[in-house]
């Protein structure tokens, strides 16, 4: 079964002004990540400070939209089925997100896949992912 049937409606999320720029970047089709210019670590979820080193001298970085799957699980009692995974970037962070346009029985851990955006209900457009 891939999941294109019927596409579920994405709640909006909460826009902070520290992460004005990521939401504007996903809006844009493009996808931003947070390095650290004292570590050199790449990380995600957005934040001022660095999780690794706690530097406050991060900046916003593109990233390629490459990644891996991590892990994931699929969600078949929903109203719409859906599949959650972390994906691993390949600028090295993990991020939480779904993979989408997809037969959720033919995902594996390791599987390459890539950036996709879509809509959100009222806000900016959210990443998701999609097998290569």
């Amino acid at each position: 079964m891939t999941m294109t049937a019927k596409e579920p409606k994405y709640v909006a999320p909460t826009v902070y002004p520290e992460t004005q720029k990521y939401w504007d970047a996903a809006s844009d089709g493009k996808l931003l990540v947070k390095r650290c210019l004292d570590c050199g670590e790449h990380h995600h979820y957005p934040r001022e400070s660095c999780p690794f080193c706690f530097s406050e001298r991060t900046e916003w970085r593109d990233a390629s939209g490459q990644g891996a799957i991590y892990s994931y699980s699929v969600m078949r009692r929903a109203t719409v089925p859906y599949v959650i995974a972390y994906v691993t970037l390949a600028e090295g962070t993990t991020m939480m997100s779904n993979i989408v346009d997809c037969d959720p029985d033919k995902l594996r851990i390791g599987q390459p896949v890539t950036v996709t955006f879509r809509p959100s209900d009222g806000g900016p457009a959210l990443p998701m992912f999609t097998p290569v």
